[in-house]
């Protein structure tokens, strides 16, 4: 089957979702100069979620189940609070770019655990093919010497592929679990649940939150919970019905450009040449894998 065509209103909201969470990582990069992990997470998704609230009133999205309550709670943790977190850990000790380009490895943990799971997503010699390709491009970025000098920067790049895992974890529940749920109420629900961990988690740990804070910090912040998650949310999912999902992974590709891009001018990162062939592997493979390269088996 022919993959959907993607429209010319699609590309643009596409490559508007490329931008804001290619600027992401550069947010977190400001907010963590004064804001410590959890207060940073709990805050994006808080946030986050009143702002979803306000459209589900006033588009008035019909409420989910209790039973899809509990499974959209579990889909928090798993789409939002780890993940989050896990990213946030990991841009303390490494470059936002670099962070960006292992966090593109998503969709190749989804693939490779989709398989195990679902009958319709086996893996075929080609997906296989794919899926090692990317695998070399992620050794080629961490490098050979990480296993034999492992310290704090070594462990953020696994910290990075541990989210990666986190968001594959929660595409298979979603497939298997979440039904009949407005993908604005399943977003808006699920950053709800997160916001429920990650604030008593973030006063736990990191004492009373601290808004006294450059200019810089808090737009940082106000970006990173408005554009790059609030309203990435719903780009997400009108770009989903454009284009489709197969199209849609095309976003993980442009993500990691447009977050050396903002590092390089904003924070000067120069980011090592392991670094650009190891994501250019990554890329190469996800191609193979989505059947853009060699067709479709």
């Amino acid at each position: 089957m022919k993959q959907k065509t993607i429209s010319l209103s699609a590309w643009m909201t596409i490559s508007a979702l490329a931008i804001i969470w290619g600027g992401s990582f550069l947010a977190y990069a400001f907010i963590l100069r004064e804001v410590p992990v959890f207060s940073l997470v709990a805050n994006r998704v808080f946030w986050a979620s009143l702002t979803l609230w306000v459209v589900v009133v006033l588009v008035r999205v019909p409420f989910p189940s209790i039973k899809q309550c509990g499974v959209l709670f579990i889909m928090g943790i798993l789409n939002n609070a780890i993940p989050f977190s896990l990213i946030a850990w990991g841009q303390v000790h490494i470059e936002s770019g670099l962070a960006s380009i292992l966090n593109g490895t998503t969709t190749i943990f989804t693939f490779v655990l989709a398989s195990l799971v679902f009958n319709d997503e086996r893996l075929t010699n080609k997906k296989s093919l794919g899926i090692v390709t990317a695998f070399v491009g992620v050794c080629a970025i961490i490098g050979l010497e990480a296993l034999g000098n492992f310290d704090l920067r070594s462990l953020a790049q696994l910290s990075l592929l541990g989210a990666c895992m986190s968001y594959a974890i929660a595409a298979v529940w979603a497939r298997s679990q979440i039904k009949n749920v407005h993908p604005i109420m399943a977003a808006t629900a699920m950053l709800t649940g997160s916001s429920a961990v990650l604030i008593p988690i973030a006063l736990f740990i990191d004492g009373m939150p601290n808004y006294n804070l450059t200019l810089l910090t808090l737009s940082s912040m106000v970006f990173l919970s408005i554009p790059a998650t609030a309203i990435a949310y719903l780009l997400y999912y009108r770009a989903l019905r454009q284009a489709g999902s197969a199209n849609l992974s095309l976003v993980t590709l442009l993500v990691p450009p447009m977050a050396v891009f903002w590092g390089a001018i904003f924070l000067q990162e120069k980011l090592a040449v392991s670094a650009y062939f190891g994501f250019a592997l990554i890329a190469f493979g996800m191609l193979i894998v989505d059947g853009r390269l060699f067709g479709k088996d």
